[in-house]
């Protein structure tokens, strides 16, 4: 009795040795089997039968193996109610669609599908409750195969159908004596591990088991009866068993080779060819085994993509989509400038190599001008992908479709539907780049664009004068532009006014998407709501000009912030700092950002402060330093001493002719704006008013705070100047205009009372206002673009007085501090320096009561 024992305990120690050694001798068999069998095959026969099936046979193969496949997903919803986990229903699908095609090709006894099952179902439970779900649902995977030898055995025994294998019936025995004995085993062994197997759950694993079983046997029939196989299909079945239960106990992955064998063999014995049961059996594996499989793969690499893709925080997926986002950006657009070249010179890949090499990647349509209009629409539809813009999907996906069906039906080839495939691959891939609701078209693309067409319709009529008759009568015409009859050429010239008629219903369509900004009148309330109750800044007045669009930022329904900013192409210019609490500020410039990007609009932040340049630099934004704003330090601010003694004598003179400094509260009447109004007249003398970043002569706006004037003895206007509130300890001012009746130097006594005026009111600081380039690119380190800023400042006194400005405030400004543009990376600066000029030197049209502002809101 020890002896056994010990036998018994060197056995244990060595199975996995004694495993191996049984895989390794089976598959020698296996093989030695195989390659005898294969050796009587004519290579010939197998190609004839190959090439004897149908597309509509092989069509059939691959829908009804996907569904054969099916009937083993009962093993992994069964397995999760085992565990505590919560699994929803698509991503078990997917995960025992991968475990059960895996198992099918490379099952290693089971060894794979218990590691897979393990990887994506242990959310949430321990190692002991997976080891004991997978244990169980192993118990049933080959009830199915055991009732299915039941069957067979009946068939051979009692119905007489198939008894040319009645002598595998040791093989069918041993495989239908499985059900019974799990059945034994699970209702009379007490033990833990069986405590949660309930009937129901055992049924249905049995349910399950069968059907997979039965439906893989009536799909390898199925297959024979696609392929006109004269035989009896009902004495395939036992033979099928028999050699599945082989495929089993050879524990070769997918029983691959044994089940082979076996049934290489039996078919034989019932008539069939050894070409035919090749050729049946291959098909058996592609369409049950290797196509699944595939499928299998991809929703691997999605599950494991998905697990990278939450471990690095997203970053992975973000790169893929990318990636395919310009693949698929970059392939419209080559595609749609190679279609046009080959319709303006028909032979062009027959001359030139390159052209000849890409020209095997590219999609083409029905004709010549067809050509033409879907090359102009690829062109116009890879704007829109670029832009990332929802409406530019759909167009996208059906001409591509389109493109990909044509391509193939004209020329079919591998090399080409791998290439289409990775093309809408990264089409479905780079979708939920597409999040834009609208279109805007940038300078630089337009200009880009602009020129492009241009140079096509050029080309275009170039190549048409070389086809006329009398061209080619005096001149050698190479064949690549020659057309086969002017006939073709004026098509073409045709399609091209019809691409861009297309091309611009297009841009339209894109252009016009669903808008997530309500617009309102404008609503003073509001503004003041936010600047009285949080404070204001050196711009916030500015708002009552009614010149810019505002965006208001509100929590739970309160406004908390607002931007004034101005539209010009594709850029939304926001005029200095955001309005409002302080603390939301970051949420506020978030939350626009993010609507602006889905409407299309890129923002620019103009004349900021370095504190909010930096906290943008870290947004993603670029920045250009355009200049300084001076401030007076009134605490400190004083008209004694030698410097001030020029302005002190200045002083008495005026106070001697009677001039006097008066402030105005608001409302004004009639007279008074008429006055005020023939003076700002004057000093404009004829010039259009700039605006945005400057206040303008306008009744509503003067309305909003007091002015500032010099009046003559006779009392009488001649000079004056508006304050600007900033709702904080600092004092400002607006416009400040003088009338030619006005004595020289009223500007510097109006200075000099504005300050003591100001100091007088218990402000810190006086703001002076902007030196625009002041002080910008004069290190030799500086961004090449200041330093062609510095330039202007120095030489560009004829067109602005640059310097000249800097130098009078410079009398009384006691701290300079920096302003700065800040715009987003990869935009151009000079086109967002045109734009902003633009801006602020657009016409304006004032003093009209139905002028109205648009207000656009964000809730948080």
């Amino acid at each position: 009795m020890k002896t056994l024992r010990k036998m018994w305990a060197a056995i244990n120690r060595h199975m996995t040795l004694l495993r191996l050694l049984f895989v390794f001798s089976v598959l020698l068999y296996v093989i030695h089997e195989v390659g005898r069998d294969i050796q009587q095959i004519s290579g010939q026969e197998v190609a004839e039968t190959f090439s004897q099936q149908t597309p509509t046979s092989l069509l059939l193969m691959l829908v009804v193996g996907f569904i054969a496949v099916t009937p083993m997903l009962n093993y992994d919803f069964n397995i999760v109610k085992f565990l505590p986990g919560k699994f929803k229903k698509g991503y078990v699908i997917r995960s025992g669609w991968t475990v059960n095609t895996f198992t099918n090709i490379a099952g290693f006894g089971g060894l794979l599908g218990a590691s897979l099952r393990a990887n994506f179902y242990s959310k949430g439970a321990t190692r002991k409750q997976i080891l004991f779900a997978i244990s169980k649902i192993a118990l049933f995977l080959v009830t199915g195969l055991s009732l299915l030898c039941w069957i067979a055995l009946f068939q051979i025994f009692v119905l007489h159908t198939g008894g040319v294998f009645a002598r595998y019936w040791i093989w069918m025995v041993g495989g239908a004596l499985y059900f019974p004995t799990v059945m034994l085993v699970t209702h009379f062994t007490d033990s833990e591990f069986f405590n949660d197997l309930t009937l129901k759950r055992q049924l249905s694993l049995m349910v399950g088991s069968s059907f997979e079983w039965l439906f893989c046997a009536l799909f390898f029939i199925f297959i024979g009866a696609l392929m006109g196989v004269k035989v009896d299909f009902a004495a395939v079945l036992p033979m099928f068993a028999v050699a599945s239960v082989a495929g089993v106990v050879s524990m070769i992955p997918g029983g691959l080779g044994s089940f082979d064998t076996f049934m290489l063999t039996g078919l034989g014995f019932i008539g069939v060819g050894k070409a035919d049961a090749l050729v049946w059996l291959l098909f058996y594996r592609i369409f049950y085994y290797i196509l699944p499989f595939l499928v299998g793969v991809l929703f691997f690499i999605q599950d494991t993509g998905s697990k990278i893709n939450h471990a690095f925080e997203g970053l992975p997926m973000q790169l893929f989509q990318r990636i395919a986002h310009v693949f698929l950006t970059v392939f419209l657009w080559f595609s749609g400038v190679m279609i046009i070249l080959v319709s303006t010179f028909p032979h062009l890949q027959e001359y030139n190599k390159v052209y000849g090499a890409l020209y095997g990647y590219v999609v083409y349509f029905a004709n010549q001008a067809i050509n033409i209009i879907m090359g102009f629409l690829l062109i116009g539809l890879a704007r829109g992908v670029n832009s990332r813009v929802k409406r530019a999907f759909w167009p996208t996906t059906v001409v591509l479709i389109m493109a990909a069906l044509n391509t193939m039906w004209k020329d079919p080839s591998i090399k080409m539907s791998v290439f289409l495939v990775l093309v809408l691959a990264a089409l479905w891939l780079s979708h939920k780049e597409f999040y834009r609701e609208h279109f805007e078209y940038s300078w630089g693309a337009m200009l880009f664009d602009g020129i492009s067409f241009v140079g096509i319709f050029v080309t275009y009529i170039i190549v048409g004068v070389y086809n006329t008759p009398n061209y080619q009568r005096m001149h050698h015409v190479p064949r690549a532009a020659l057309f086969p009859t002017e006939r073709v050429w004026l098509s073409g010239l045709i399609a091209i006014a019809i691409a861009l008629v297309v091309l611009a219903i297009v841009y339209w369509y894109m252009h016009n998407g669903k808008s997530t900004i309500f617009k309102v009148p404008f609503d003073e309330r509001r503004v003041a709501h936010v600047i009285d109750t949080y404070g204001g800044n050196e711009v916030s007045h500015l708002a009552y000009l009614r010149d810019k669009l505002l965006y208001f930022y509100t929590v739970d329904g309160e406004d908390k912030m607002f931007f004034m900013y101005q539209k010009k192409a594709d850029r939304l210019i926001v005029m200095g700092e955001p309005v409002g609490d302080q603390q939301y500020r970051d949420a506020a410039i978030d939350n626009f950002m993010d609507v602006a990007d889905k409407e299309g609009y890129s923002i620019v932040f103009y004349e900021i402060d370095e504190d909010l340049t930096m906290s943008l630099h870290e947004k993603g934004y670029d920045f250009f330093k355009f200049g300084e704003e001076g401030f007076v330090n009134l605490t400190s601010f004083s008209m004694q001493g030698k410097k001030r003694k020029s302005d002190r004598n200045l002083m008495s003179k005026f106070d001697r002719v009677g001039i006097t400094f008066e402030e105005l509260k608001p409302p004004f009447d009639a007279d008074t704006l008429h006055e005020l109004r023939v003076i700002s007249d004057e000093w404009l003398d004829g010039q259009n008013e700039s605006g945005f970043s400057l206040g303008f002569f306008d009744d509503y706006y003067l309305d909003q705070s007091s002015i500032y004037v010099m009046r003559s003895a006779e009392g009488k206007i001649l000079a004056f100047t508006t304050n600007m509130p900033t709702h904080s300890g600092i004092s400002s001012i607006d416009l400040m205009r003088y009338g030619k009746n006005a004595p020289s130097g009223t500007m510097d006594v109006m200075f000099i009372h504005l300050l003591q005026h100001n100091a007088e009111a218990g402000f810190e600081d006086f703001n002076m206002g902007m030196a625009p380039l002041s002080n910008v690119g004069v290190s030799r380190f500086s961004f090449i673009e200041e330093r062609i800023a510095h330039l202007i400042y120095e030489y560009g006194y004829r067109f602005y007085g640059f310097q000249g400005l800097r130098n009078y405030k410079e009398k009384y400004v006691t701290s300079w501090h920096g302003k700065y543009i800040a715009y987003r990376r990869r935009n151009s600066l000079v086109f967002t320096m045109l734009q902003i000029t633009m801006v602020v030197n657009a016409k304006r049209v004032t003093n009209k009561k139905e002028k109205r502002l648009l207000i656009f809101h964000a809730k948080n």
